[in-house]
């Protein structure tokens, strides 16, 4: 849990970074764990190889012998078969392959590259473990829901520790982009729309894969990515153009990435998207100024999959030639898939179109990198075929995929506290596409992981039941196409039965990469089945399985119940009734925003008020809101319900003003005025009246979890500093300015909770 004092690396993840920050010891000690180290042997290595051999170690490919789904998800290459490859680790001509299929594979390809290559250099083994290896845990976005970064800390070392097991040095995770398009498919993977909260995770993940010794047989090279601003394309659409002031890009998009370095991450992958005109793999101030200059980070880039050789039709570089030559002098380390540095590095050094010092520079990163994975001093410490299978899906990890896959569940709306279900007396009708089956469950962008070792939602409510025979599953439809006489069956269902449980939402081709949404609604099939349930009059409670915000409509919206389930993975059923039953009483708050209507899109919290807002009550003409529809969220960022019944009382200021070197204490008082133990999330909102740039209505700067008894009632502090107030200004750097600040602590971004004001004094 955190702590409830806003702490000066706190202030950093939600802002950016801060004079009181950069002088902090603690700071110093983050970065002199995130500095490159580079031994004596990595000149003496640099210094005999070819400039063929350096445009090597420069070059990563996706594995000719795949795993799992990784053809699909990231395909080889028409020319590539793993004898060619195994013969191209032979000859220096590759750094390393990702997504592969396991130990075995690695095995084969490391002997060929550390036996018998003429420099002996060991091969580095990446894939992509977003939210799990073998036993896969909720998507990243679900995770944050859960309000607690302990707990991504916890299932990204997890993950490290079954996919280290069986050869994997590197990892392309966290995704930490903000994102506040919930049409853009990847916000699954990412933290939501807040850069404080997703700079917590962030961090917190990149301490998990890691661990403490990159050493370690257990734990993996981080990955933050992708740099810069991915999630902020265009119209949420994916690979598309972002366009926006360098102030909106420093105060909103570039925290979180600059929590992973801070916590330590040692590479980075460069975003598809251009920023203001130049494509990320081709920006040197974006890969080179900002983030190696200003930020100090010593590790190295890699370029997302054939990035590089999208800057062609980008229309930023003639051909790939030349966005060989663009990419390596903005900062990009390493070209992954496209195969254009090694085609091009060694004649473009030889024309003098590329330093050779730039080069060596990067070779010197790649190299420092392996040897700190302890690759050279024993290249086969994660390879091994038995430690393999005796690390894949073990019972603690499954029971902290049921734990993290509970918390993050977010109960929306429960009138007439319909949940939690008695677990006998009840006749349930289990209607809907993702009710039961092998399927959709694990969900978007798993390589490794398997839907058939997952737990479906009908096991997981049987499981809990005193009489299994009291639940009947009926489909109704498909996720996006209606089933022939789907409908009249679970309207005959409903009728039989005392609760229908509607289990409905995307499925998981639905989020992801390439996957954005034009409508983010639930689709037609769905939204005719529960419309067709809820005429029964019976009572419904819409389970969703969403990788996004959904705008809900009708008879969804109108449920009496909603629970929003995500893609929880391996435990998917056993978590979901664990909150259904009342095992566990629902903690996680959303991370993003539920719009009124898709046409709010893109709609976030932490907005500015305009000149002309809508004043408290109806609308009004003239004023910023679209026609009919206020403007702000039917379900806010911040808001998740729990089984008891909370209440915010007493706001209290320890003084009506702070100078600069002070602080200010606000505390308010938290019940649990309800029948059941709940865990409430305590948040903190502050709003700056008036600056010389303008604020957002709210800004999230701190929150604590919280576990209330029946009857239960704590006194819940924060405390503010200055620093905590900082924002970027117009010559985009941070500062702080004296005002009238208001204060909300709050169970949500939109709740009122309790309000206060103070002062900061120059």
């Amino acid at each position: 849990m955190l702590e409830t004092r806003i702490s000066r690396r706190a202030a950093l993840m939600g802002a950016g970074t801060i004079a009181a920050w950069m002088a902090s010891p603690a700071r110093a000690l983050l970065q002199a764990a995130a500095r490159l180290s580079v031994p004596a042997s990595v000149d003496r290595l640099l210094a005999q190889m070819t400039i063929e051999e350096k445009a090597g170690q420069l070059s990563l490919m996706a594995s000719a012998w795949g795993g799992g789904a990784a053809a699909q998800l990231n395909p080889p290459g028409a020319n590539s078969d793993f004898p060619r490859q195994v013969e191209e680790a032979r000859r220096g001509q590759l750094t390393g392959v990702f997504n592969g299929n396991g130990a075995r594979m690695a095995r084969i390809m490391q002997t060929a590259a550390v036996r018998e290559s003429r420099l002996k250099i060991p091969l580095i083994f990446a894939a992509d473990v977003i939210h799990g290896h073998r036993t896969i845990f909720p998507v990243p976005v679900a995770e944050v829901a859960s309000f607690e970064p302990e707990l991504a800390r916890r299932t990204a070392e997890a993950a490290a520790f079954e996919a280290a097991g069986s050869g994997i040095d590197w990892t392309f995770a966290p995704m930490v982009d903000v994102a506040r398009d919930q049409r853009w498919g990847r916000g699954m993977e990412g933290g939501g729309e807040d850069p404080m909260l997703g700079s917590l995770f962030a961090a917190a993940r990149v301490r998990g894969f890691q661990g403490p010794d990159l050493r370690s047989s257990e734990h993996l090279l981080a990955c933050f990515k992708h740099f810069a601003a991915y999630g902020a394309a265009e119209a949420g659409l994916d690979y598309s153009t972002v366009d926006m002031s360098e102030h909106v890009l420093r105060e909103v998009y570039l925290p979180p990435y600059k929590a992973a370095v801070d916590a330590g991450a040692l590479s980075g992958m460069a975003s598809f998207n251009e920023i203001s005109g130049v494509p990320s793999t081709g920006n040197r101030w974006l890969q080179t100024d900002l983030l190696r200059g200003e930020w100090g980070f010593t590790g190295f880039m890699v370029s997302d999959y054939t990035g590089d050789e999208e800057m062609i039709a980008h229309g930023y570089a003639r051909d790939g030639r030349d966005a060989a030559r663009i990419a390596i002098l903005a900062g990009v380390d390493m070209s992954m898939q496209s195969g254009l540095y090694r085609q091009h590095l060694p004649d473009l050094v030889r024309t003098g179109e590329v330093p050779q010092a730039v080069v060596d520079q990067s070779v010197r990163r790649v190299l420092a990198m392996k040897a700190m994975l302890g690759l050279f001093d024993d290249p086969f410490r994660r390879i091994d075929e038995k430690r393999e299978a005796a690390r894949s899906l073990l019972p603690r990890n499954r029971a902290l995929a049921r734990e993290a896959g509970r918390k993050s569940i977010v109960l929306l709306k429960n009138e007439g506290e319909l949940l939690p279900l008695p677990k006998s007396g009840k006749r349930i009708a289990l209607i809907g596409p993702f009710a039961s089956g092998q399927h959709d469950l694990v969900g978007p962008w798993v390589v490794y992981g398997d839907d058939a070792k997952a737990v479906d939602l009908a096991t997981g409510v049987r499981a809990q039941l005193r009489d299994p025979a009291s639940l009947v599953v009926v489909e109704g439809s498909k996720a996006e196409q209606a089933i022939p006489g789907g409908i009249e069956q679970a309207v005959a269902a409903a009728r039989a039965a005392d609760v229908v449980l509607l289990a409905i939402g995307e499925a998981q081709n639905m989020s992801g990469e390439a996957q954005s949404r034009a409508l983010i609604t639930v689709p037609e099939p769905q939204q005719r089945l529960a419309e067709a349930v809820a005429a029964t009059g019976k009572p419904v409670i819409v389970v969703l399985k969403n990788g996004r915000a959904l705008a809900l409509e009708g008879a969804v919206a109108d449920a009496p119940a909603i629970l929003v389930t995500w893609f929880l993975g391996t435990e998917t059923g056993h978590s979901i009734a664990d909150v259904l039953f009342g095992a566990y009483s629902p903690a996680g708050r959303l991370p993003l925003s539920f719009p009124r209507s898709p046409g709010q899109e893109p709609y976030y919290y932490a907005h500015k008020a305009t000149g002309r807002p809508n004043p408290p009550g109806p609308l009004a003409e003239y004023k910023a809101h679209y026609r009919g529809i206020p403007n702000s969220a039917l379900y806010p960022f911040g808001h998740g319900l729990t089984y008891g019944r909370i209440d915010y009382s007493g706001l209290a200021l320890g003084a009506p003003a702070m100078g600069m070197g002070g602080s200010i204490e606000v505390a308010a008082r938290v019940t649990n005025r309800g029948s059941r133990a709940a865990e409430e999330v305590v948040q903190l909102y502050i709003h700056d009246r008036v600056a010389s740039v303008t604020r957002p209505v709210r800004e999230l700067k701190a929150f604590r979890k919280l576990a209330l008894a029946p009857g239960q009632s704590e006194l819940v502090r924060f405390t503010l500093r200055a620093a905590d107030l900082a924002f970027v200004g117009l010559d985009n750097k941070l500062r702080v300015e004296p005002g009238t600040f208001d204060v909300w602590i709050a169970p949500s971004a939109e709740a009122d909770g309790v309000m206060g004001s103070f002062e900061l004094t120059a």
